[in-house]
């Protein structure tokens, strides 16, 4: 375990956010505290939407139980996070 920076570019947010996270945690962990510094603040909260992560630039979304440590993000890497809508 060790502390880990991240760049967050969060979906409607203008923002860009320096986020402490650790490389065990999960994209899902990742999400959340992203969230904490754009959602209710600058960005409208979407209930029933999860936070999805993927790298800046890129289509493809990390799976939500990659740890840092596994999906092969750098330290300072700009990271998105874009809101999925529920499945039905």
């Amino acid at each position: 375990m060790a502390l880990f920076p991240l760049i967050s570019n969060f979906e409607g947010d203008f923002v860009l956010q320096l986020v402490p996270v650790d490389t065990e945690n999960t994209m899902d962990e990742v999400a959340a505290a992203a969230a904490h510094h754009s959602v209710g603040r600058r960005v409208k909260p979407r209930p029933g939407h999860v936070i999805r992560v993927r790298k800046q630039g890129s289509e493809e979304l990390i799976p939500r139980t990659a740890k840092i440590s596994e999906a092969g993000i750098k330290p300072m890497e700009c990271l998105e996070f874009v809101w999925e809508a529920p499945k039905h």
